[in-house]
């Protein structure tokens, strides 16, 4: 007993041993996996902002929600299968661009380019999509490893770079913007004056522009020159405090750090971020000018939004290509207001209170790369003059804008996106010669302001033009005689008839794919509509009737068609309205109507993938009114919806949906009862 009572303590003890020996690698491939998922998150985080950005340049309809499938108990066994979970479905918020293009901040990106909207971030558009990815670096095994500059992976090294405590994290790409750049001329000789009278051991200014040595400083503050002060100078880089952390919590890292190797700190350091101060970047030695306060300073952009800003602040910055001023109480731009920022790229002056009066008329003379302004939700009555000749993109949305005349655009042959929603333009108020000098315009929004008709004079080079939001009563046959080049044309929300639109006002385009004209006045589907149309939205009016043979004259035939929400009844829709669109059909949405019957030429839909026929009236489903047995192999058909009609679920025929591969996505409940 004795012998067994000894064997069983040896053997706890080594299990002990051995555990407490093993337990490093999972803590350490812990810690590795967290600071990857982080990495991961982000990037995933950052793409589905920019795919958000680019879908809300469609139209806005309220999407609609899909109810899980809940069939009545008689057809359950039937179909089993129908209670899967629904795959990935269209949307009302459906109005593509040029096939295969991006449409990326007001950008058309054509398919297949590639771009790079931040250091090491590379974007490609693949067929209407925009996929972004990080560069990956491949794992170094040296000792030593070295960032250089304006590179994203490091390299090895012979030599132990100790990072400077004065500099951004590891995974902020270098060149870095010195102090003294981003804080005035006048900041600096302040600052001398008040280091002369000290007598605590600082550092001084001499008068060639270099500093001397300094005495002893406890606190372990760093030199200008990037050395470390004593105090934290024996520490490595990766040791040194991290803001918002207790003391406790600084020795616990150090122990950590001290167990896992130089390898494994390098891995750490890379992949996270320590929690941020009130300022991202280390705060500057005493005595030392600061941003104002709420701003921050990332890789050559200042952000100072919503920091309840009621000025420009003077910035000597040469280095700086991004400044966000959006969201303050800035009222005026004088003329010295950019003098220290010469390669400013893009500029958001958004939010604020800028008056047209408050401008300088030499405010933006010295921005010669400035690329994208924004000054939406201010108070300019009138485009601000003197603009530079190298705008590519200009958004003044929601403002006060009375007037655009001959010369508002002038010198801006390079503009591509031009943003006026919101304003008070009209056809009286703006010149026809206005976009004359926009040689590049490809992209123009002037939704919600007064316009009656289309507005004249557009550019020839124009490709999406939206005026929803306007008074529109009419599309004559000049409208658009020299826009040969457009594609998407949006004009939902006006008061448009179908015999207001001219024969020949679009018909022989030969670009033009997407039209919307949604929630109008239409009482039918307009006829002579453009050969090229691909997309037709025509949602939210109280249209009675699709006329034979509308579609017939369409090359390659259109494929997504919105009649959601209007008047169609059994009597609207015969066998010849989809005449033309049966081999190109590939969306078509009859929702929120008053049909009894699934319509005819629903089986002879070749291409169709989405049909949604809810919130009718329809009381039974045919055998025959969906698939075509004789072709149920050939069918296309993956999404369904058939919920909120009066549809006795027990009563379907076993062969009603035989023709779709899956029925992950059949809705048919609920059914209303009367």
């Amino acid at each position: 007993m004795k012998f067994a009572f000894l064997f069983c303590f040896f053997l706890l003890i080594v299990f002990q041993i051995d555990f407490g020996q093993n337990e490093e690698i999972p803590r350490k491939q812990r810690r590795k996996m967290y600071h990857r998922r982080l990495r991961k998150n982000s990037s995933l985080n950052q793409r589905s902002k920019r795919q958000q950005g680019i879908q809300q340049t469609t139209t806005t309809a309220p999407i609609a929600t899909f109810p899980i499938i809940n069939l009545d108990y008689s057809t359950e066994e039937k179909f089993e299968s129908f209670l899967n979970l629904p795959g990935v479905e269209s949307s009302y918020n459906v109005l593509p661009g040029k096939k295969g293009h991006c449409l990326v901040k007001g950008m058309t990106m054509y398919n297949k380019a590639v771009w790079s909207p931040d250091p090491c971030t590379t974007c490609l558009c693949s067929d209407g999509r925009v996929l972004c990815d990080k560069t990956m670096c491949q794992p170094q095994t040296c000792p030593y490893k070295l960032t250089p500059e304006g590179e994203c992976c490091p390299v090895c090294t012979d030599t132990e770079q100790r990072e400077p405590t004065n500099v951004l994290p590891k995974q902020l790409p270098p060149p870095q913007v010195e102090m003294d750049q981003v804080f005035g001329k006048a900041a600096l000789q302040s600052e001398e004056a008040g280091e002369e009278t000290k007598g605590d051991g600082e550092h001084k200014k001499e008068t060639s522009g270099h500093r001397g040595q300094g005495g002893p400083h406890g606190e372990g503050e760093s030199r200008g020159d990037g050395r470390q002060r004593p105090g934290n100078a024996g520490r490595p880089a990766h040791q040194q405090p991290r803001c918002g952390r207790g003391q406790a919590e600084e020795e616990d890292e150090e122990e950590e750090e001290e167990e896992e190797g130089e390898e494994e700190e390098e891995a750490v350091r890379g992949d996270a971020l320590p929690v941020p101060c009130h300022l991202p970047f280390p705060a500057p030695p005493r005595g030392r000018p600061r941003l104002p306060s709420g701003c921050s300073l990332s890789y050559r952009t200042i952000s100072c939004a919503h920091a309840a800003l009621t000025h420009i602040p003077p910035l000597m910055a040469p280095e700086i290509t991004n400044l966000e001023l959006a969201g303050n109480a800035i009222s005026s731009i004088p003329n010295e207001a950019f003098n220290g920022l010469p390669n400013l790229e893009r500029l958001d002056l958004s939010k604020n209170n800028i008056t047209s009066s408050a401008i300088g008329p030499e405010a933006f003379k010295l921005l010669k790369k400035l690329v994208r302004l924004n000054m939406d939700e201010n108070n300019l009555v009138h485009i601000p003059s003197g603009l530079p000749s190298t705008l590519e993109e200009l958004n003044v949305n929601e403002n006060n804008l009375q007037a655009i005349d001959e010369e508002s655009f002038s010198d801006l042959d390079q503009l591509v996106s031009l943003e006026l929603e919101g304003n008070n333009l009209s056809e009286a108020n703006v010149d026809p010669l206005a976009f004359k000098p926009l040689k590049s315009l490809s992209y123009l929004r002037l939704g919600k302001n007064k316009f009656r008709i289309i507005p004249q004079g557009l550019p020839a080079t124009i490709e999406e033009l939206h005026l929803a939001n306007n008074q529109i009563e009419e599309i004559t046959e000049i409208c658009f005689n020299h826009t040969k080049k457009i594609n998407v044309i949006v004009l939902r929300y006006n008061k448009i008839e179908e015999s207001r639109i001219a024969p020949l006002a679009w018909i022989n385009q030969e670009n033009l794919e997407s039209i919307d004209l949604s929630y109008n006045k239409l009482y039918s589907v307009p006829s002579y509509l453009p050969k090229s149309l691909l997309h037709l939205v025509l949602m939210g009016n109280q249209i009675e009737l699709i006329p034979g043979y509308v579609f017939g004259h369409m090359e390659p035939g259109l494929e997504y068609l919105y009649l959601s929400f209007n008047k169609l009844t059994d009597d609207s829709v015969d066998r010849v309205s989809f005449y033309g669109a049966f081999h190109s059909l590939r969306e078509l949405f009859l929702d929120h109507n008053g049909l009894k019957c699934v319509p005819p030429g629903i089986p002879e839909m070749k291409a169709l993938h989405f049909l949604r026929l809810n919130n009718n009236k329809i009381r039974n489903i045919l055998p025959e009114q969906i698939c075509n047995a004789e072709e149920d192999d050939d069918s296309t058909l993956e999404h369904l919806h058939l919920e909120n009609n009066y549809i006795k679920t027990r009563e379907i025929s076993p062969y009603a949906f035989s023709c779709i591969q899956s029925y992950s996505s059949i809705v048919l409940k609920p059914q209303n009862i009367k």
